[in-house]
């Protein structure tokens, strides 16, 4: 009988079948830990955002001689050139963070909607999943008193739990 060199089908079919499972329970934990890595990048871009928004209203910007107080937009504390700074272009956060309103333009699986409150004496952060439970599961709130909080299942609001 001649002695045959490589493997049989079955040995290769064992293999893949190896393989198969390993990546089975591999997959899904690289995609719990990508959520998480996007919750906290929502995390640090709600607390960037409310920094840029503290040093907007310290810097007393002004519209016709009434002061804004808080930017009136998102996109206010962004910008591309700033030399000189002006009240729709401060370039107090990154550009990206600023024009990450919408899906279409989310930063790191999440876009935050914002909004100036009270006569730009207060305002609202909102941190939203792009796509609810592929890109992050929480959704998060900020507004002038620097707190975050997180709602596990719905848009969050001042009333829902502060982040530990």
């Amino acid at each position: 009988m001649k002695k045959q060199k490589g493997f049989s089908l079955i040995e290769l079919l064992i293999v893949v079948a190896i393989i198969l499972i390993i990546a089975a329970i591999a997959i899904p934990n690289l995609l719990r830990a990508k959520i998480s890595a996007n919750e906290a990048s929502a995390v640090g871009s709600m607390r960037t955002i409310v920094t840029g928004e503290i040093s907007y209203q310290a810097a007393d910007w002004t519209n016709g001689g009434q002061p804004i107080g808080f930017s009136v937009a998102l996109k206010d504390l962004g910008g591309a050139n700033c030399n000189p700074p002006t009240s729709t272009s401060t370039c107090l956060i990154d550009p990206i963070l600023a024009n990450a309103g919408a899906v279409a333009t989310a930063k790191s699986g999440y876009y935050f909607g914002y909004a100036q409150q009270n006569n730009g004496t207060g305002f609202a952060l909102n941190g939203n999943p792009a796509a609810p439970g592929q890109t992050g599961s929480r959704y998060f709130y900020a507004d002038q008193s620097g707190v975050i909080r997180f709602n596990p299942s719905a848009a969050a609001g001042a009333a829902d739990n502060p982040l530990q």
